[in-house]
Formats: structure tokens, C-alpha cells, sequence
């Protein structure tokens, strides 16, 4: 595809409904159990760095090039976003007989003084019917330290039952988090994952629409033993080797209840650059599982 991001910016401009339009007449698939969703909410959370570059998804032409090659490649199944993303690559007609699952978002944002108010600033239920797309996502941190903690089980809660309400995926990406010398830290122990697990999947007046979004993790059994929920893998942004990275996802996509991978920066943003061959690897994953 040749991305014309000065056509994006015209439209935006000239003939903002586009966007809608192409929304409404784009062509739809359902999923088949099993999906590689590719990610791409972290600007949106002013999380930028990847792979040790502190700006790498700056550039936003470069981010979208890196995008749509992604969602070229064969086993692709879909696309993670928040609205910005979503319409950039509505425009370039890059989700066509894709999975689109709109990004909720969250209002915490790191570093700052409200970073426990994950209240949702993005998508909501309402929003993504009217778009045509599948579902939405949501990260909640449980600091149970933390009163603001409670706020954000709610909201999470309304958004699950909203989503079921219109038939919509229900994509939860829950943490046990807590504060470290003046941090925020997500608890990435079994325990702690298996505990954020059956909060998680409690949210929400039924669970009928609801899948898991979690992170590899040491005694992955024991966390997917669990959960009857549907989940995917986040890949998060790894530090060490990709064949390393891609190995622990091979290991957990065996087990049972594991549905496929929801990865951004670690495909986007490879050790080698390679996007295509680091994508093509990990459909090659799902596909063999």
C-alpha cells in the first residue's frame, strides 16, 4: 500500500465524514476463535518508547507504515486502537475483513499525579457499535492501597455490561499493581495475575462477552487454570532477544483456554526492524497451535 499521510491530513480537514463513511462501508469478518491482533494504544497513553528508543512511535507516518505492513501479512487477523489509529487506517483502507477492537483507553496516565484514575477517555460501548467494530479493551490496575481503586471496578463493570449489551467483545486487561519508592509497578508474580484474574473476570453483570488480555508470566499453567475466559497474550515490550520473546509465547499459546496474541510494540518495533518477518513468525505461532 502507498501511504499518502497528506491525503489523511486533507481529509481530516476538507471532509472529516469520511471517516464515517468509511467506517460504514467497510467490510467486516467475524473472528474465528483463534486471532493475531496487532496493537497500537500506547501513544494514546503517552507510552512511546519501544525496544530502548524513547520516541520510536512518534512519527506517526512511520507508525502507520509500520501498521500496515503488519496487517498485510498472511494470519494478521486484526487491529487494536484508540479512535485516532482506527480512522488513520479506516482512510488508508487498511481494515478491511479485519478484526477491529477499539481501545477504551485509560485516563491514568504514567507519571502523573492522577495515575490511578483509569477512568475511560476513549471509546465506549455506544461509539463502537455505531463504528461497525468488534469490541473494546480495557486496562484496569487494582491497587488495593489505593481508594481510587474502586473507581475504576465500576467503570469497568458498566463498560463490560454495555458491551454485552450489544453483542460486543468485552476485552479485559486486568493487573494487580502497587507503589515502589514513588512508582507504580504491576505485580507480574502467578499469584498476583491469577488474583487480578478472578476479579477481572467477575466484572460486569454477565461475562458472556468477556476475554482475558494477559501477560506471559512464569507457571503460566497455573494462571489459565484459573479462568474458562477466552484470553490472549499481550507482548508488552520486551527487553530481551526476540527469540526469546517468541519462544514464551509459544509455550503459553499450548495451553489450554489461550486464544492468540494481542502484540504491539514488540512486532512493530523488532530487534531487527524486520516487521513482516517478526509478524510472520508470530501468526506462524498461532497458526501452529
Amino acid at each position: 500500500m502507498n501511504l499518502d499521510i497528506e491525503q489523511i491530513r486533507a481529509l481530516r480537514v476538507e471532509d472529516p465524514g469520511a471517516i464515517e463513511r468509511a467506517a460504514a462501508a467497510r467490510s467486516r469478518t467475524a473472528h474465528t476463535g483463534r486471532m493475531v491482533l496487532i496493537a497500537a494504544d500506547h501513544p494514546a497513553r503517552g507510552a512511546l518508547a519501544a525496544r530502548g528508543r524513547p520516541h520510536a512511535m512518534a512519527n506517526r507516518q512511520d507508525l502507520l507504515e509500520r501498521l500496515v505492513t503488519a496487517l498485510e501479512r498472511p494470519g494478521v487477523d486484526g487491529v487494536l486502537g484508540t479512535p485516532d489509529i482506527v480512522e488513520d487506517l479506516l482512510l488508508l483502507g487498511a481494515l478491511e475483513d479485519k478484526i477491529v477492537m477499539g481501545s477504551m483507553n485509560r485516563g491514568g496516565l504514567a507519571g502523573s499525579v492522577f495515575e490511578l484514575d483509569d477512568r475511560y477517555t476513549a471509546y465506549d460501548a455506544g461509539s463502537l457499535a455505531e463504528m461497525g467494530l468488534d469490541g473494546g479493551k480495557m486496562l484496569i490496575r487494582i491497587a488495593l492501597e489505593d481508594p481510587g481503586t474502586v473507581r475504576t471496578l465500576e467503570h469497568t463493570a458498566r463498560a463490560v455490561s454495555e458491551l454485552a449489551a450489544s453483542g460486543l467483545m468485552a476485552l479485559v486487561e486486568p493487573f494487580m499493581s502497587k507503589w515502589d519508592d514513588g512508582k507504580l509497578v504491576n505485580d507480574l508474580s502467578a499469584d498476583a495475575v491469577i488474583k487480578s484474574v478472578g476479579i477481572a473476570s467477575a466484572l460486569g453483570s454477565t461475562s458472556g462477552h468477556t476475554w482475558l488480555k494477559l501477560p506471559v508470566v512464569d507457571e503460566m499453567e497455573r494462571v489459565m487454570e484459573s479462568t474458562t475466559m477466552p484470553t490472549l497474550l499481550l507482548g508488552g515490550d520486551p527487553q530481551g532477544p526476540d527469540e526469546e520473546v517468541f519462544a514464551s509465547w509459544e509455550k503459553a499459546l499450548g495451553l489450554p483456554g489461550v486464544r492468540g496474541l494481542v502484540v504491539g510494540r514488540a512486532l512493530l518495533y523488532p530487534q531487527n526492524d524486520d516487521v513482516a518477518a517478526a509478524v510472520d513468525v508470530a501468526a506462524g505461532l498461532v497458526a501452529r497451535t
